[in-house]
């Protein structure tokens, strides 16, 4: 089935209409998948392909020997050229893949330095990307490592995984892309409900402890996987979300995760979150706290967040009962918020608005942007509108 995850990923999810360049980010272990697709990019006449490979072994071995001041001046770990293919407006191809536990051992300042080095030298990139002036789309695809800690002790775990993921790409349709232009002109129903509520205010609530209060900032808009102005891509697949980004300055109340975050290979879970004016004031986590403490402290602003999702417990990736450990999957199975960067599309005319611009009108403006769940089975969410209360999610579903 990779050749219509591929056709689907070249021909649906990304699209060439201001260059026919191709970027392509990726670990090599996936390098002959990656070659499949340049091979079917070719045929499609895009002839400008770059392949940024990336190794997560490398990577560890840097960041188990390397001091802070090697780090920092280490080129392996500058990611300009993202901005050079940003300014040509190349059309992103990030395939994302998981490897639990591998950066254990790594002193968790020394990754969040090169994540911060990482972030800070691709500006341009994470700008257009957030403002959609570029075509991108986050894929995934499997690893042995990935597969024998979602499948434990089987001997078929990276088949599993495979076969899975390609499912909840829709995939194993006869035809994937009219599958998912079909789930689009659904979504884009709720879609346009929940704008025609004109949502002042969120109130989540669930048995975990979840009791969080989330303003919205005025003219705020949801967005699906492709809204009408961007209908031609499609930048996560899967995405089964609705979302917005809430006034960063007003949050209130604590939030419980409900499934494990992976984080660049370390896991965090059993945590919470406290904020009060918007920031976190108090956190704490069973696993991984000092991983935890580096996303909310090594970027400006991650203190606050910058994303408000929703999801169906009732929905394809949750009724598989998998912890996929990467947040493209999980995030997808789930409603979940994000600490850091906001969206310019959130709010009217936000992509036409500056950082400052921005920041004024309560979209959270970073340099990270980490995703987390929260949904569960009993998740309890009432909008607070100009016309009262509306009870959007029961039972960790739609209710609309």
């Amino acid at each position: 089935m990779d050749d219509k995850y591929i056709r689907l990923l070249i021909d649906r999810c990304l699209n060439f209409k201001k260059s026919n360049i191709l970027f392509i980010s990726y670990d090599k272990v996936n390098k002959d998948f990656v070659l499949d697709i340049v091979e079917y990019a070719k045929k499609k006449g895009i002839n400008d392909i770059y392949l940024d490979e990336s190794d997560i072994y490398k990577l560890r071995d840097k960041l188990l020997n390397e001091s802070y001041d090697e780090i920092k001046n280490d080129s392996y770990f500058d990611k300009s050229i993202w901005n050079e293919y940003a300014n040509k407006y190349a059309s992103f191809l990030m395939i994302d893949t998981e490897f639990p536990h591998v950066m254990d051992d790594v002193d968790s300042d020394k990754f969040a330095l090169a994540r911060k080095i990482s972030m800070d030298t691709r500006q341009d990139f994470r700008d257009k990307e957030t403002s959609y002036e570029i075509a991108w789309c986050i894929a995934a695809y499997p690893n042995k490592v990935w597969a024998e800690d979602v499948f434990k002790n089987d001997d078929s775990a990276y088949e599993k995984l495979h076969d899975v993921i390609l499912k909840m790409c829709m995939v194993d349709k006869d035809d994937p892309i009219k599958a998912w232009e079909e789930f689009r002109d659904d979504i884009r129903n709720k879609v346009n409900y929940l704008n025609g509520l004109e949502i002042k205010q969120l109130h989540y609530t669930n048995s975990l402890g979840t009791d969080l209060y989330i303003d919205l900032p005025d003219n705020s808009i949801w967005n699906s996987i492709s809204d009408e102005e961007e209908d031609d891509m499609f930048v996560n697949m899967p995405s089964y979300e609705i979302f917005t980004s809430p006034d960063y300055r007003k949050s209130n109340g604590i939030v419980y995760n409900s499934k494990p975050l992976m984080y660049g290979g370390n896991l965090i879970d059993n945590f919470y979150l406290k904020f009060k004016d918007g920031k976190v004031v108090e956190y704490d986590a069973k696993v991984g706290k000092d991983i935890l403490s580096d996303i909310i402290c090594s970027f400006e602003h991650c203190d606050y967040l910058g994303e408000v999702a929703l999801v169906p417990y009732d929905s394809p990736i949750s009724n598989t009962n998998l912890v996929f450990g990467t947040t493209l999957f999980d995030e997808n199975a789930s409603c979940h918020l994000a600490l850091g960067d906001g969206f310019p599309l959130s709010i009217k005319n936000g992509i036409n608005m500056s950082e400052d611009e921005l920041l004024k009108h309560g979209i959270n403006q970073c340099k990270n942007h980490v995703d987390f769940m929260v949904g569960t089975s009993d998740l309890r969410i009432d909008a607070i509108t100009n016309k009262g209360e509306v009870l959007i999610f029961k039972d960790g579903n739609f209710n609309i």
